[in-house]
């Protein structure tokens, strides 16, 4: 099978390898690690629901082979490893409703999860190994700057988005502080016309970051606040209703590149609205749009990250001075296939608020 990634130049792989902290599209083999801690009394639930969502996970394109493992010191604690051709493929099943209600029936037994999803970089194989077995490595390990980008997207009702941007705006900013190891670095927010893309920054873990916003009174008043205004009902004091509306309203970054040049720019985030089915291949051009343009010294892009899920993609991007971020790539033939693959005019989305955190 030939994924999107593949479709990628030796030469831009060896430089994306090298430059970005983050990318999905360098074409090598996914390993996906999923620790689980399970309610007690409830592995013999949790397994049946597994085995079931095995057999589906099975047909999934990209998928190569899974694992379940059970603690042999603690019985409540398991592990599920899956391995990928590549990032695009897991990331598009993951993210998708299919998934969402695939694993549905393991919420009524699991305590607590952790993914965590890794680049296979070498591995060491038996002489039994035949030479058509090698499959794609990581070519060269990624030079990473410590901070962990997420984005979350949701839509208000029509005819609310003032009263929902001054909701945004006004709130007082949560404790930055997490833990010892776990820091909010800044938080950018947008809107264009109904949708909200909320960036953040962390230095640590990301999952601790998230709970840890989600508990600040200062956060919680907001979100309650524009609650009556989302087009996705929710009930924050229902466990289950919240963790629906926040899994949909993920936007992972697939792509993060910047310069050397560590001055703090001008914020910038555009909507790229993507055909049915083709927002990854979408993502996937802006992405190598914005690592030449970092590779170019008369370039005024100092710093992007492009999110994705589903057909919603958002470029963030830090400029140089006033200039005003291009929206189609520069080469002829790349800007041709971004507009094929557009749905609507890409949007540029409006500065709702920008906070870095003292210290950040």
């Amino acid at each position: 099978m030939t994924t999107t990634s593949e479709r990628l130049s030796e030469k831009l792989t060896r430089e994306v390898s090298k430059r970005v902290s983050q990318s999905v599209f360098d074409g090598s083999r996914l390993r996906v690690v999923l620790l689980v801690d399970v309610y007690d009394g409830a592995q013999q639930q949790f397994l049946e629901a597994y085995e079931k969502l095995c057999k589906q996970v099975a047909s999934v394109p990209g998928h190569v082979s899974d694992q379940l493992c059970q603690s042999i010191e603690n019985p409540s604690q398991w592990l599920i490893t899956s391995e990928w051709e590549s990032a695009p493929p897991f990331l598009t099943w993951v993210n998708s409703e299919e998934h969402v209600r695939m694993v549905q029936p393991l919420h009524s037994c699991v305590r607590d999860t952790r993914s965590l999803r890794f680049h296979i970089v070498r591995e060491t194989s038996g002489a039994a190994q035949t030479q058509s077995a090698e499959r794609r490595l990581q070519a060269h390990p990624r030079i990473g700057d410590g901070v962990i980008r997420h984005a979350l997207t949701f839509t208000v009702k029509p005819g609310s988005e003032k009263k929902v941007a001054k909701i945004l705006a006004d709130y007082a900013s949560p404790e930055a502080r997490v833990d010892d190891t776990t820091r909010l670095c800044r938080t950018s927010l947008f809107m264009h016309g109904n949708r909200v893309v909320r960036a953040i920054e962390v230095r640590g873990d990301l999952l601790a970051a998230l709970r840890h916003v989600a508990v600040q009174p200062e956060v919680r008043a907001v979100e309650e606040a524009i609650n009556p205004y989302l087009e996705q009902d929710r009930d924050l004091d229902d466990q289950e209703s919240a963790r629906m509306f926040f899994t949909r309203a993920a936007l992972p970054a697939v792509h993060h590149v910047g310069t050397e040049d560590q001055s703090e720019g001008r914020r910038q985030a555009l909507c790229y609205p993507a055909r049915s089915g083709h927002g990854m291949r979408l993502a996937e051009l802006i992405a190598q749009a914005d690592s030449a343009a970092t590779e170019d010294a008369a370039s005024p892009v100092l710093r992007s990250t492009v999110f994705q899920r589903d057909d919603v993609v958002v470029r963030l991007v830090d400029m140089r001075g006033d200039q005003e971020a291009e929206v189609l790539p520069r080469e002829p033939r790349m800007a041709a296939e971004v507009r094929e693959l557009l749905a609507a005019e890409v949007a540029r989305m409006d500065l709702i608020t920008d906070r870095r955190s003292p210290g950040a």
